[in-house]
């Protein structure tokens, strides 16, 4: 059965005139009556008696209209909702560590700021997890902080960041060194996948063999604890994760000789990827607001 044959046994139950209906709809009555009588193909019984001229609800055309009147009317209201509302849906995302936390939430509070018929459902994995959430098309949209070469995913730059190594230790604010002069520190790195870790690891090359990780951690405040109680770690962060502690001069930036670690901030998603409505304006969404904090 069809949503018009549907609307049309509504009408002739308010009205059952066929001529009346036909002349309101601008449509024949043969194809009206040809829409009844595939409805009642369907059902398998007649839903009105043919009395004369007139027709009149049966008990199946009755008790049809009774079950199946509200199911409709919600599904009309729906059909209405989705063609008169510019943008409505659920978003489901996932960001990196960084992205997460310091990124996201307020790009996503601005969005549904302007979209009242959206949802947004986010997440905080490592680049690796996003990678293959997206793959499995388990989320709609992933940003990472690592370089992705997945031929079924699409990759875009959104922003740039850069790295810094970081220190509670004043005395390392006050020179500049080679970074092999600071493997004798206790390094603290992010968990194996982490966009952070690998980015990291990859740009110190041939010498990387030589770094000892002496403990690992997966949230930044975590870090940024063992950072302030022990000045004799040390750690390589997003400058936008440590931008407060920074300001305050609870940390320090150790500046390196030969060395600056800059990596972009992507949007990726799946090839395969039906791109709605909802989907592009926030695609578009997020490089416009990318690019114009960038500008600022």
């Amino acid at each position: 059965m069809t949503f018009q044959e549907l609307r049309l046994f509504y009408y002739l139950c308010e009205d059952s005139h066929i001529s009346n209906l036909a002349q309101k709809l601008g449509i024949t009555q043969s194809a009206i009556s040809l829409a009844i009588k595939s409805l009642e193909a369907n059902i398998g019984e007649p839903l009105f008696d043919r009395i004369g001229k007139k027709l009149v609800l049966s008990e199946t055309g009755k008790l049809f209209r009774e079950k199946t009147q509200p199911h409709f009317l919600a599904l009309n209201d729906a059909e209405d909702f989705f063609k008169n509302t510019k943008i409505s849906g659920i978003l489901t995302i996932a960001s990196s560590k960084t992205i997460g936390d310091f990124i996201t939430p307020q790009m996503v509070f601005d969005f549904l700021a302007e979209h009242e018929h959206v949802k947004i459902h986010k997440d905080i994995q490592n680049s690796a997890q996003i990678i293959q959430m997206v793959k499995n098309a388990t989320i709609d949209i992933g940003f990472i902080e690592s370089s992705c070469d997945e031929l079924e995913l699409h990759k875009e730059v959104i922003g740039d960041d850069q790295l810094i190594v970081v220190s509670s230790d004043p005395c390392l604010a006050e020179g500049t060194f080679f970074i092999d002069e600071l493997f004798h520190k206790k390094w603290i790195l992010r968990e194996k996948g982490s966009g952070t870790r690998e980015v990291f690891l990859e740009a110190l090359g041939e010498i990387v063999k030589d770094l000892t990780i002496f403990m690992e951690f997966s949230e930044f405040e975590e870090a940024k604890t063992i950072l302030l109680n022990n000045p004799q770690t040390i750690t390589c962060l997003s400058k936008v994760a440590v931008a407060t502690e920074l300001k305050r001069g609870e940390l320090f930036e150790v500046k390196l000789v030969n060395l600056k670690i800059d990596r972009s901030f992507y949007l990726i998603y799946h090839k395969s990827k039906y791109q709605s409505r909802l989907f592009t304006e926030f695609r578009n969404f997020v490089h416009s607001k990318m690019s114009s904090d960038i500008d600022t």
